[in-house]
């Protein structure tokens, strides 16, 4: 079976939160394009409305769907009505969180067999560790991504630098495509996440959130 994502791509993460002046499908769906257009192979997005909104891309859509639950730290794609929306908006792959933390919602080893049954889309497992990475593949995942290394309470506190090692471990022990993720915010380290290992790997915050951008430069120009 040919997989939706292409080996060693970029994937750009078109994501914005409620308290950025770029929130909202019409400026997602330009930031798709614009990724596009400057080579990434896929995209990533919150919520059924910017998922149906980046389709203009023409790309595959990893979908996610965030759901907050007071004090429950999960809550990417936490059950299978999150899973379904993406679904009916036109994703072609459903990330949700895989690790073992508390949750309202679906157990992931059920969420991961209904996704691949149910609604017959690839699944992207959200791990931070190589043991939540080897539990993802028995659940039937058909993609690990490192998101979540430096973001669970038990990988923090957060490194400047992406998870290399883990990329490198999980793509030793696991036979399904390993996807690299989280704070690769230079060329140079996405390229080093391939040569780890990976199998394609996700920028956000340095491609697609000129906010954040603009901070780490102001805070440099404004140093001693």
């Amino acid at each position: 079976m040919s997989l939706k994502l292409e080996k060693g791509v970029l994937i750009v993460s078109c994501q914005a939160r409620h308290d950025n002046p770029l929130h909202g499908p019409v400026f997602m769906g330009a930031m798709a394009l614009a990724a596009r257009d400057g080579g990434a192979r896929a995209i990533r997005a919150n919520g059924p409305e910017d998922v149906k909104a980046v389709k203009v891309a023409g790309l595959p859509v990893i979908g996610i769907h965030k759901v907050f639950s007071d004090g429950l730290p999960v809550y990417i794609t936490p059950d299978f009505a999150a899973a379904e929306a993406l679904a009916k908006a036109g994703a072609d792959i459903i990330a949700l969180d895989c690790t073992p933390r508390p949750r309202k919602g679906d157990d992931p080893a059920l969420l991961i067999r209904r996704i691949r049954e149910e609604l017959g889309l690839e699944v992207f497992a959200d791990i931070s560790t190589l043991d939540e990475g080897l539990a993802a593949e028995e659940m039937g995942a058909t993609y690990i991504s490192t998101t979540l290394s430096g973001y669970t309470e038990y990988t923090q506190p957060k490194p400047e630098e992406p998870d290399l090692a883990l990329v490198d471990a999980l793509a030793k022990r696991v036979s399904v495509p390993v996807v690299a993720e989280g704070r690769y915010n230079t060329p140079e380290l996405a390229r080093a996440a391939l040569d780890a290992g990976a199998y394609a790997v996700v920028v956000g915050t340095m491609i697609t959130n000129p906010r954040e951008i603009t901070r780490a430069f102001a805070r440099r120009v404004a140093a001693p």
